[in-house]
């Protein structure tokens, strides 16, 4: 499918400082180590300069309260240099306990033999934030549907070869998924919505963001403006165009902005189903999963049987803030009976 991650080619190897383990210094605005307090310009130095709280604790400070002033600490390292540290961390601390220098984007290193430390990127530090700040904001609530794919399945089965020879283009099932949620969304507007205080703005351009893998693991999500005013093979274009260019970076700000509902592809990786958490400030994200062929039971006038059907679930995360259970679960029900009733004769 057109979201599957490429395999990293230069993953970032550890690189570990061959100077004495010290503890970190991490940077606060202030410090306190019993009852002591240091200032954020002496807690930058002691970072700087590798000094472990245990020897920032013994320097004598010549401040109010014997506070430890700027000059003492430039002192203290002026004399470093010719001596052993004030108070040495035990044997134990200094072999698991290793500095961590940066190294092209990711600063990596090891604590002992079983634990590896990768520091996040700036990437994923926004991602990780955006997901936090969104489970704060959204009480979300799911609900999970089962959709038989397979008419759909055997049309695409049937016209991919089509479509490459024709307009050279690879025909996933992502772009049947956003054209069968772009409908649903004129069944269910509501969905399409975002709350400001207590206004709930309903947005009449349908703009659907799709999730998409990067190769560094991270996460983007580029967006069909007007999803609802192109056909299928728009679509087919659309999303092959933006699926390539996010994998090489090549994305423009306006295309991965301005999302209102967002669809994410959990099959890509062979997952059935799963939770979504919502792309804020919108209201709801539908989750696909991988279509599997199993044993289902078929109801027909004549009687029911058993037959091998090409399955797949629908995972609908809403905020429940403004969206309730009738319609968040109408929709994603409404998403399935589309898909259902694809028509397998259908011409490009």
């Amino acid at each position: 499918e057109p979201l599957v991650a490429a395999k990293v080619e230069n993953p970032v190897q550890p690189i570990i400082e061959s100077k004495p383990a010290v503890e970190s210094i991490p940077a606060h605005a202030e410090q306190k180590t019993t009852d002591q307090f240091y200032s954020p310009l002496v807690m930058n130095i002691a970072k700087e300069e590798g000094i472990s709280m245990s020897e920032l604790s013994a320097i004598k400070g010549t401040g109010a309260n014997q506070r430890v002033t700027k000059n003492d600490i430039l002192d203290y390292v002026k004399q470093r240099g010719n001596q052993q540290p004030i108070a040495k961390q035990s044997l134990k601390e200094e072999e698991n306990i290793l500095d961590i220098k940066t190294a092209g984007t990711s600063p990596v290193g090891k604590v002992g033999d079983n634990v590896e430390i990768v520091e996040m990127d700036r990437m994923r530090k926004l991602i990780a934030d955006h997901m936090v700040k969104s489970l704060q904001i959204s009480p979300h609530v799911s609900s999970f549907v089962e959709a038989d794919l397979s008419n759909v399945v055997a049309w695409r089965n049937k016209m991919k070869k089509v479509f490459k020879e024709r307009y050279n283009e690879n025909l996933t099932f992502m772009p049947i998924f956003v054209e069968a949620i772009a409908k649903a969304i004129k069944d269910f507007p509501m969905i399409n919505s975002s709350l400001e205080g207590n206004n709930i703005l309903i947005k009449r351009d349908i703009n659907i963001g799709i999730a998409a893998a990067l190769p560094t693991g991270n996460l983007i999500v580029p967006v069909i403006k007007n999803a609802d005013q192109l056909n299928l093979l728009g679509l087919c274009k659309k999303i092959n165009d933006l699926a390539a260019r996010a994998r090489t970076n090549k994305l423009k700000p306006e295309e991965i902005q301005g999302g209102t509902y967002t669809i994410s592809n959990l099959g890509t990786f062979g997952n059935l189903l799963g939770t979504p958490i919502i792309n804020q400030p919108q209201v709801a994200i539908l989750a696909v999963g991988a279509i599997v062929k199993r044993p289902v039971v078929i109801e027909r006038e004549d009687g029911d049987f058993i037959g091998i059907r090409s399955m797949m679930y629908l995972s609908h995360s809403y905020d429940h803030r403004v969206i309730d259970g009738y319609i968040g679960g109408s929709f994603v029900k409404r998403v399935a009976e589309y898909l259902e009733g694809f028509d397998i004769k259908r011409e490009i």
